[in-house]
């Protein structure tokens, strides 16, 4: 066996016998200002070995999320209906999706960006509509009663339903409607007479000459067919009568159905509503009308990873609309490409906000309005590059990816156009993406740097008491031999 005193040669610490040391104030108060020392180079490098390290680069995109890119919205138009507000996109492979109703949220809003009603459920089959009668002449004994601001008011409160066609003479569908709307005014006047009955009346309305009945209406397509009740049962808050579009065939045949349907619920002897509701046709083809002329589209889509366009607009397969009277101003909420970073997440990982989120939101909180009030067609175009951010760990010496994100830059634009107004975003995506690696700090790296700064402090504080107590020395033995 290997004895004790040989196991004790290899001691690196040999000690001194506390006998033959000598306490010092000085040393005390090095050794004070040592230890401070260790304790703010251990957090420093403590701090550092927790904090991330990243490296970033510039790759081929080499995206795992499909070819396919959800857009994810929120705007608001002051002066765009609900009742036409259409969604589209395209691209250049020839991609071509118009009015996407599914994942597409429209809300009613007023002037002031504030909801006025609930969601607007887009009417599907316009262009199926059937028109009828277009051949029909003109000679009719009673055609539909042309009603002004005034007679408006008037008839309104005379008669439990008003039912009013706002055209345009221009209207290419204003013109296929009215053979057919003067042919049911004739037969509803027959049928029941507005002197004996008083329960309904057709009635039309020439928005080019009665601009403000129509504005005040929201009229922003042409023909609209709007029905209004009579009675503080079909008030809104504002004290203005509630009423209802209807969006069915435009045949006379459909349109007496409609009269008929309406009729069904009211009694003519008390005039009160009945039990019994409206039939099923009418109901499928009525709908409340906005209570205001804006709304707000909100939702997500899907789009191929390739250059196209998101176009927001009015649109319709039976109604037509006038470019001069047509804002498309907006106010960006959010607009944003990609899967939606969650805020859960983004608080858990705290450290990646110096590298994210930084140009995913450029349009978000802006006003984009059309200033050239007096020019019509004028369309406003943002246009979007697109470049994928893409953050890994590598830790556990493998790659684990953290967050994809898509960020862009956006320049916006104020443009003339043949066609109706639109706000449209242009987006094209960059063949190339943002690739941010983390590379954390081993443990043993951290364990070597922290020996070293205790080490490295407790020698340099040595050194610096050995010079200080020499120091002391060399000057007492100077002191005394100038006294000898």
């Amino acid at each position: 066996m290997v004895s004790t005193t040989k196991i004790k040669s290899v001691d690196f610490y040999r000690k001194i016998p506390r006998d033959l040391t000598e306490a010092s104030l000085s040393g005390a108060g090095l050794s004070i200002v040592a230890a401070l020392a260790m304790v703010f180079l251990f957090g420093m490098e403590l701090s550092n070995y927790l904090a991330v390290n990243t490296n970033t680069s510039v790759i081929v995109d080499k995206s795992s999320d499909g070819d396919f890119l959800n857009i994810d919205f929120n705007i608001s138009f002051p002066s765009l209906s609900c009742e036409f507000a259409s969604v589209d996109v395209s691209d250049v492979l020839g991609t071509h999706r118009l009015n996407i109703t599914k994942t597409i949220n429209k809300i009613p809003i007023d002037m002031h960006l504030r909801a006025t009603g609930e969601e607007f459920h887009s009417t599907s089959g316009l262009h199926l509509i059937n028109h009828g009668d277009e051949d029909h002449e003109e000679n009719t004994t009673y055609a539909a009663i042309p009603l002004t601001e005034a007679t408006f008011e008037k008839f309104s409160h005379h008669f439990q339903i008003l039912v009013v066609n706002f055209y345009a003479p221009w209207c290419y569908w204003s013109s296929r409607l009215k053979p057919s709307w003067d042919k049911a005014a004739d037969i509803t006047r027959e049928r029941y007479d507005p002197q004996t009955d008083g329960r309904i009346l057709l009635g039309s309305v020439d928005c080019t000459i009665e601009a403000t009945l129509c504005k005040s209406n929201h009229i922003q397509g042409y023909p609209s067919i709007r029905i209004f009740h009579k009675g503080s049962d079909h008030k809104e808050d504002h004290g203005k009568h509630e009423h209802e579009s209807y969006y069915g065939d435009r045949d006379t045949e459909s349109l007496i159905k409609m009269v008929e349907g309406l009729l069904k619920p009211i009694k003519k002897e008390d005039d009160k509503l009945a039990l019994d509701g409206k039939s099923d046709h009418v109901v499928s083809s009525i709908k409340k009308a906005p209570v205001s002329g804006g709304c707000r589209v909100e939702g997500y889509l899907s789009a191929k990873k390739v250059p196209g366009e998101l176009v927001i607009s009015a649109h319709s397969g039976a109604h037509s609309f006038d470019a001069s009277h047509m804002n498309m101003s907006h106010f960006v909420t959010h607009f944003s490409f990609g899967a939606m970073v969650s805020d859960r997440l983004l608080t858990d990982m705290k450290r990646l906000l110096p590298y994210l989120g930084q140009s995913h939101d450029r349009l978000d909180g802006k006003w984009f309005i059309n200033q050239r009030k007096f020019d019509a067609n004028v369309t406003i175009e943002h246009y979007l590059q697109v470049v994928k951010t893409e953050v890994i760990s590598k830790r556990s010496g493998q790659e684990h990816p953290l967050i994809e994100e898509y960020e862009y830059t956006a320049h916006s634009n104020v443009a003339h156009s043949y066609d109706l107004p639109v706000a449209k975003f242009h987006f094209e995506l960059s063949p190339m993406q943002v690739l941010i690696s983390e590379n954390p700090k081993s443990f043993s790296h951290f364990i070597t740097n922290v020996c070293a700064i205790i080490g490295g402090v407790f020698t340099v504080a040595g050194i610096l008491d050995s010079i200080f107590e020499s120091t002391v020395k060399l000057v007492k033995k100077v002191e005394l031999g100038k006294h000898i």
